[in-house]
């Protein structure tokens, strides 16, 4: 007997009750399959353009054709089933998501606007002349120019504009280090690279907004993000110890910059807290990603609105959502792969242990380093809460057993 032939993707499996819409989702990575408890729970359909049938989001979102990203007619057949496209990532080329619009797709953010996700440079160049406050920075595009920015600010952190993440596309150059990869870095890129100061910030902070086409905006509180070798590894919401003055402009930078860019969804701003000689606060932005981030992902069991669900909200221009949170702590803890894969078996004795642990995993396979999931814990008590998590997300992964 023949298998059935699967969908291409201009012909949806998914059902929705009439009048309800679709939002077509670019991507199948764990940022798409978290949209789908939220999307059941407004009524909204969901769908997905995967990478693999295999993908995380394929396995919980039923409507999920398997297609590039980067093909045009992949990308234009699957919006032709949606009301409204988004991303679980920024990778799609911007020929594409013009042409989208030109057909009039409603994509969402625009791609006048997730440019400034997708070229570094691009977002400097933005930012600068918003005079949002960001390391000094310069496009270099020989050594020689490398030589002088670095005369000028010291120790450099040399980025790829396009295409780097979770640590990758970035390389620290020392005032008077060698220079031999960054040789290598610029010879690959001739169209030039972005060179930055090394900021002696004293931590990291992001504050994530979401923002609708009709201009309602809502903020969640500003939190503390601590990396281990570029990636994120902890998140705790909302940051300790931010006094008042600090908070607000993490938070004004965030609003200014979605409604200036034209961010429709949710847009993480990651920033550099900063301390002067004389003791005063400052921020500087690091990054931007538009779309659900590793930042907010407490919001689902420690906010009254998960960034998930507000950034459907936020897509389909319904009102926005409560963003408070649910409890005074919340503590993140991203689960990394390593060499124990049985996560199944040790998360059954995390549960057991610690009901109030909230247990996400993304049905990926264990590679070491790789995010295949990420715990929860809120409370009353930060000290506790932080243990917690940390304990559960170790054990599962193996690093301890008791």
């Amino acid at each position: 007997m023949p298998a059935d032939p699967v969908p291409s993707p201009a012909e949806p499996t998914v059902h929705v009750a009439p009048g309800f819409p679709v939002v077509g989702v670019v991507g199948a990575g764990q940022l798409a399959r978290m949209m789908a408890p939220p999307a059941v729970e407004l009524g909204v359909g969901l769908r997905v353009l995967a990478e693999s049938a295999q993908a995380s989001a394929a396995q919980v979102i039923p409507d999920a054709p398997v297609g590039d990203h980067r093909d045009e007619a992949a990308v234009r057949a699957f919006a032709a089933g949606a009301d409204v496209l988004t991303f679980d990532h920024e990778h799609v080329p911007q020929p594409i998501l013009q042409a989208l619009e030109a057909d009039g797709v409603a994509v969402r953010p625009p791609a006048a606007a997730l440019a400034h996700a997708q070229d570094k440079l691009v977002m400097r160049r933005r930012l600068t002349d918003l005079g949002v406050p960001c390391p000094c920075w310069r496009q270099v595009a020989t050594l020689d120019e490398l030589e002088a920015f670095a005369t000028e600010v010291g120790d450099v952190v040399l980025k790829t504009p396009t295409g780097g993440y979770d640590g990758k596309g970035v390389l620290v150059l020392p005032a008077d280090g060698p220079r031999d990869e960054a040789q290598r870095w610029l010879a690959a890129r001739p169209d030039g690279l972005l060179a930055e100061e090394k900021v002696p910030f004293t931590r990291e902070l992001a504050v994530l907004v979401a923002r609708s086409p009709s201009g309602q905006a809502a903020a969640w509180p500003v939190v503390e993000s601590i990396q281990v070798d570029g990636i994120c590894h902890e998140v705790i919401a909302p940051a300790p110890g931010l006094d008042d003055g600090t908070a607000a402009l993490a938070t004004e930078i965030g609003l200014k910059l979605a409604g200036e860019l034209g961010v429709v969804g949710v847009l993480a701003v990651e920033l550099f807290q900063t301390r002067s000689p004389d003791g005063t606060t400052g921020v500087l932005v690091n990054e931007l990603a538009m779309r659900p981030h590793n930042s907010g992902h407490w919001t689902i069991d420690g906010s009254l609105t998960s960034q998930f669900e507000q950034h459907l909200r936020a897509v389909l221009d319904l009102p926005l959502g409560d963003p408070r949170p649910r409890a005074r702590w919340a503590v993140m803890v991203n689960v990394l792969g390593g060499d124990y894969p049985d996560l199944y078996r040790s998360y059954l004795h995390v549960m057991a242990r610690d009901p109030g642990v909230k247990v996400h995993l993304y049905g990926k396979e264990v590679r070491p380093g790789r995010k295949v999931g990420h715990v929860t814990v809120t409370g009353r008590d930060l000290d506790d809460v932080r243990a917690r998590a940390r304990h559960a997300a170790a054990f599962i992964t193996g690093e301890i057993d008791e």
